[in-house]
């Protein structure tokens, strides 16, 4: 573990697992510590994998100013994480929400920034919308599984904005829903209120983050789960498109793919990284 100061004075903590060449990795939620991201399937195995608790999430401290949690402001907590473990460029991983901020900070960064690799990311930023036929219609493809309408007017006060149904909607963003998964959405579903309410505050244009990813020639990895609500295949791989090398893969499961998928999503990250280390040193 290592604990660094940011831009701000907040005290930040990243924890390491493994060992090999380095992948920083950002938890989504928003809100949420990294403990969620686990060892990423196993991937540890092969990557020393340098994971951040976002301001005011696991072990690192809240703010002074709650502005801060704005995502785009979050950047510079990535950018002192670099600097604090001294790489010259990173290889970078953000999950959900978080890849939305791997997403700004690749925009902002691009000299800095080694392989990117998005899971199921927030596609906000860019502008791609996910409609509701699209959204409900991903939904209605469980709707053979045993639980299905037990769940689905929970899914549905929670996506109206009832946080409290959230544990109890969250058979849709696991594929299989079974007992492992069902174990990961109970033992990791506390989240900050505060740092998800301001998460997705004062974005940069869209326009303009995604004229600055054009120009981004490190190499991308967009991860969509074949039965993810959001994103779906076609907006990972229109996210994928705004780079001039950027792919797209769909893996088996759903938002967390890592978790009902392991070994697939482990080799689909390490194929695409490679062997190539892009930073050095170590927290």
């Amino acid at each position: 573990m290592a604990s660094f100061t940011s831009y701000d004075g907040t005290l930040l903590v990243c924890h390491e697992r493994g060992e090999g060449p380095a992948l920083v990795c950002l938890p989504g939620g928003p809100g949420r510590s990294s403990r969620y991201l686990g060892d990423l399937g196993g991937l540890a195995a092969r990557r020393r994998l340098l994971l951040l608790d976002n301001r005011g999430t696991g072990e690192s401290a809240a703010p002074l100013d709650p502005d801060t949690y704005a995502m785009d402001r979050m950047v510079a907590d990535v950018e002192a994480l670099r600097v604090r473990l001294g790489f010259e460029r990173m290889d970078l991983l953000g999950h959900s929400a978080a890849g939305g901020l791997a997403l700004l900070y690749a925009a902002r960064y691009p000299e800095r920034t080694g392989h990117l690799v998005l899971v199921t990311p927030s596609v906000h930023p860019v502008g791609i919308e996910i409609t509701d036929e699209q959204w409900y219609a991903q939904i209605e493809r469980r709707a053979d599984e045993s639980w299905y309408e037990s769940r689905l007017p929970d899914l549905k006060a929670w996506d109206a904005g009832d946080e409290s149904r959230r544990l109890r909607a969250q058979p849709f963003f696991y594929s299989p829903w079974n007992e492992t998964a069902e174990a990961h959405a109970t033992r990791f579903a506390e989240r900050s209120a505060e740092a998800a309410k301001r998460f997705h505050t004062d974005l940069p244009a869209a326009e303009k983050t995604r004229a600055s990813l054009a120009k981004v020639t490190t190499p991308v990895l967009v991860i969509a789960g074949e039965r993810d609500p959001g994103p779906l295949p076609a907006h990972a791989a229109e996210l994928a498109g705004i780079f001039p090398r950027g792919t797209s893969i769909v893996l088996p499961g759903a938002h967390y793919p890592w978790v009902t998928a392991p070994e697939t999503f482990a080799e689909a990250i390490e194929k695409f990284l490679g062997s190539r280390p892009t930073g050095s040193g170590r927290p």
